[in-house]
């Protein structure tokens, strides 16, 4: 059964079609890479697949419901003032876990510590997060979306802004993430090369679909040697 079943979904964004017509479906614990070009509408998809964004046409199914998400969006200018300490926004993304409980509890606070240790910014814990980097700001809310994900992580050019050590740390997490939470994982990358050798499943969309498949069937398609995208970044 699938987790998630993505039906002929078209997607219009500032007044024009970005996505046309795209299907595929997902099973509990697989790891989707979405490239394409830029403009070819993989950010514009994830949008919509959320929530963020609504469908022109066509429907997003998840078995039995509506899932708990980590979303990461691409990297976006923060207020100055935005008042919330790097640990707050950590532990922001425990929020639907809550139930009927107003109050964090110890085993949400432990999670929280426990993602800002593995990226590295446990001591930034107290540190206003709008006084950080662009490159520190990413991994808090990498961080954040991991907390948030029991079924869905969706993550959009999770290591933009990173570099090559952390990257590297990201994809170990990401492994480690998936392998307690047997979540679902939409990530879009530019990083064919990282996309091919990390997620089991590869979606190459140019405003419709290109292609869809495993990363084996990617590569043995030639279609990655072909892609003038960004490779390496």
């Amino acid at each position: 059964m699938s987790a998630v079943s993505v039906k002929n979904v078209s997607i219009a964004y500032a007044g024009k079609r970005a996505v046309n017509g795209v299907s595929f479906e997902l099973c509990g614990g697989d790891y989707l890479a979405i490239v394409g070009e830029n403009g070819s509408g993989k950010s514009t998809l994830v949008r919509g697949i959320i929530g963020l964004l609504p469908l022109e046409s066509g429907s997003v199914i998840f078995s039995g419901g509506k899932k708990e998400t980590g979303y990461l969006p691409q990297q976006t200018k923060v207020r100055q003032d935005f008042p919330a300490s790097v640990g707050e926004v950590v532990l922001s993304g425990r929020a639907a876990c809550l139930g009927v409980s107003p109050f964090f509890s110890k085993e949400d606070k432990r999670i929280a510590n426990l993602y800002m240790d593995r990226l590295g910014i446990a001591g930034f814990k107290g540190r206003p997060y709008s006084g950080l980097s662009g490159g520190e700001q990413r991994r808090v809310l990498l961080a954040r979306a991991f907390c948030a994900a029991r079924d869905l992580l969706v993550l959009d050019e999770p290591t933009a802004g990173l570099d090559s050590v952390i990257a590297a740390e990201f994809y170990r997490l990401l492994r480690e993430f998936r392998e307690y939470t047997r979540a679902t994982v939409i990530m879009v990358s530019h990083d064919v090369d990282a996309a091919i050798a990390n997620a089991g499943k590869i979606l190459h969309i140019e405003s419709g679909v290109k292609f869809f498949g495993t990363s084996e069937e990617y590569v043995a398609s030639g279609l990655s040697e072909g892609f003038s995208g960004c490779r390496h970044g």
